[in-house]
Parts: structure tokens; sequence; C-alpha cells
């Protein structure tokens, strides 16, 4: 599993509001390419946003169901990325006397990506959420 983290400087429910504006998504997410549709519900528990992962005009179009919702606290979300496979994304808010640290916890679940080692798997995910949350941080801050 990779563990990443960052302090940014907002509230936990200025991060929140980003996390919950699914139209974001592609905004701070490495790899999400475009956004064709947010359900209604999200962030809810069993929503969805509908993506296109990759580079054009290699786009695959896959989702990312909420596995679990704990508003200004914790997202659990499954992101599929077909063929690779699909990954098991935490996202946790914490107040802090900076702002809020945000940590992401991620680790490939089903697909071909299971067949990276795990050290391996470790190092690319944690690479790719450094730029999330660097991105992330951009997007609330600039909000703030």
């Amino acid at each position: 599993m990779s563990h990443n983290s960052r302090v940014i400087s907002a509230s936990p429910a200025q991060v929140w509001d980003v996390l919950a504006d699914g139209w974001l998504y592609p905004l701070w997410v490495v790899g999400a390419s475009r956004l064709r549709d947010v359900e209604p519900a999200w962030p809810a528990e069993g929503s969805r946003l509908h993506h296109s992962v990759g580079a054009w005009p290699l786009l695959i179009d896959d989702d990312t169901q909420v596995m679990a919702s704990v508003p200004l606290e914790r997202l659990v979300l499954r992101a599929r990325g077909w063929p690779a496979g699909e990954a098991s994304v935490t996202i946790t808010l914490e107040p802090d006397d900076a702002g809020t640290r945000v940590d992401i916890r991620e680790d490939a679940v089903a697909g071909p990506g299971r067949l990276v080692p795990k050290p391996l798997r470790a190092v690319a995910i944690g690479w790719r959420n450094v730029e999330t949350l660097r991105r992330l941080a951009y997007v609330v801050e600039g909000r703030a």
C-alpha cells in the first residue's frame, strides 16, 4: 500500500468542498483525463463518477465508486482504470495547525496491476499521489 500525506492551507470543509465536487476530479487526480458524468448523490456511498483515463486519442472510459463517505473526514473510493485494473483509495482529512492534513492510501485490488510486486507498485503509486496531492492543494488553496 502506498501512503502519501500533505498539509493543505485550508480548512477541512474547504478541502471537502473540492472532493465533493465531482466535476473537479480530473483537475486533481493524476490519470483522469476527462469527466463524462457525475451521479447526483456524489460523494454519497454507492455513487459514481464516470471518467476517462489515458491520453487522447487513447482514452478508456471507466468509473470511480464511493465505497464509504464521512463528510469532512474520509472518502473511500474504488477507482477503475481497465485494462490496468482497480485500486482502493482512502482519503482522510485531519485538522492541522497549518490547515488540513490530507492522507491518501492506495493500492491495486484487482486486475493486472496486482501482478506488479508490492514494493514497485507502492513506489509508482506514491509518485503519482505526490502529484495528486500537489494538484489538490492548488485547487483547494486557489479557491480558499
